[in-house]
């Protein structure tokens, strides 16, 4: 099976250009290809996931990734997929993030001469020439025609600001830039970046010529995995000081039936013949097929040790026997108490298992809160610091959040 083969039997690719010539690049090995990463935080989340996992497979096959921060894109903000405008960031937060990224893209893909490359797209956007730019790259945009992006309809209603409106010619621009620096040939993106990818392909051509190679490919459910990234309380990141591996774990460890062999054929390098023969799996099975893929994910994330630790945290919560030393601690402060006890309320709220003392109540009073496998049920059950010394205590809200809390 050739990387394209494969890369369509795993459910990776919906939208393409060019598909023989695309065929040719990637599995001969000869195609440098580009992902965007936008810096609006100093991690990324589960929902660039995909995109770091692709990057993984082409260059195993001798492709040559570019990892494109956004760091001068991320001063005006992609309108794509928002309702509302983004708020500004300033110079020193972007390459703050910028840093980051690198560290935890190191885990996926190889940097170095001949290898992977992590380039800013603020070393060309910042110090552009307006007028200069509106000549050279806004002359080849008709505005009609981008107004019928989606990415654009969505936001008309609610208003587009011409800060926004410039997004696209931008991100258009930085395909040119990088075929013209790296001789970068092709760009992937997420089904909600199709109208931004197809200007760059576009302007590449018109400025170069028709043999100009510039192809453009666009990544089934990407912006299913944006969703991935989130749940209920926030992003799932990967910076273990923001998700520990053990939330990680648990993470992927619970996603829905539906999901699981769709998420182990995408994100996870597990053969296929191997994830195909799940397929009849049912009941406690798919709870086998989840450990798996909680399993495989945590390890490319965080290190096989990291991982077998979630495991067995796991299973020392779930199945019991297993050793609990590595479920996820947190140690209390004196400043936590007050006159000398905290309550329940305080100890869900310190642990991070609650946001506010008004859910921690909810929680306690819908009887879904244990402390050492004991039901709590009144709102004012209060601790002493010694309840916390040597193993502490085991809290538990609903069936799947777990902390111990220590002094």
């Amino acid at each position: 099976m050739t990387i394209y083969d494969e890369l369509k039997a795993r459910g990776l690719l919906a939208q393409l250009t060019d598909e023989e010539e695309i065929k040719e690049l990637i599995n001969n090995g000869k195609a440098v290809f580009y992902i965007g990463f936008d810096p609006t935080a100093d991690s990324l989340h589960v929902g660039h996931f995909m995109a770091l996992c692709l990057m993984k497979r082409l260059q195993m096959a001798g492709n040559r990734p570019i990892a494109l921060i956004g760091g001068g894109t991320a001063m005006i903000g992609d309108p794509s997929g928002r309702t509302d405008m983004r708020s500004m960031m300033t110079t020193e937060q972007i390459d703050h993030n910028c840093e980051c990224f690198k560290k935890q893209m190191s885990r996926f893909i190889e940097f170095g001469e001949g290898k992977a490359m992590m380039v800013n797209n603020a070393d060309w956007l910042r110090g552009l020439n307006y007028i200069e730019f509106l000549r050279e790259v806004g002359a080849h945009f008709s505005v009609n025609r981008m107004l019928t992006a989606e990415c654009y309809k969505q936001r008309m209603e609610k208003g587009l600001s011409f800060l926004e409106f410039n997004y696209m010619i931008m991100q258009s621009y930085d395909f040119l830039e990088l075929f013209k620096r790296y001789g970068c040939n092709m760009q992937f993106g997420g089904d909600d970046q199709w109208s931004n990818m197809l200007g760059g392909t576009e302007l590449i051509r018109r400025k170069l010529g028709k043999d100009a190679y510039a192809m453009t490919i666009t990544l089934l459910l990407n912006s299913e995995g944006k969703k991935m990234g989130k749940t209920q309380k926030g992003a799932v990141w990967l910076d273990p000081e923001k998700t520990s591996p053990y939330e990680f774990y648990q993470y992927w460890r619970n996603v829905a039936d539906a999901d699981v062999l769709k998420c182990l054929r995408m994100l996870t390098f597990l053969p296929l013949e191997e994830i195909d023969a799940m397929d009849k799996w049912e009941g406690s099975q798919l709870n086998t097929a989840k450990e798996i893929l909680a399993f495989e994910l945590t390890k490319l994330v965080h290190g096989e040790e990291e991982a077998t630790k979630a495991q067995e945290s796991a299973k020392a919560l779930f199945a019991g026997g297993a050793d609990t030393a590595n479920i996820p601690t947190v140690t209390l402060q004196e400043s936590d108490f007050k006159d000398g006890k905290i309550d329940i309320l305080g100890v869900l709220v310190s642990a991070g298992l609650c946001q506010s003392r008004a859910e921690a109540r909810r929680n306690v009073e819908q009887g879904g809160v244990t402390v050492n496998d004991e039901k709590v049920g009144d709102i004012k059950t209060a601790y002493a610091p010694d309840a916390f010394v040597g193993d502490g205590l085991l809290v538990k809200r609903g069936k799947k959040n777990f902390k111990r809390l220590i002094m």
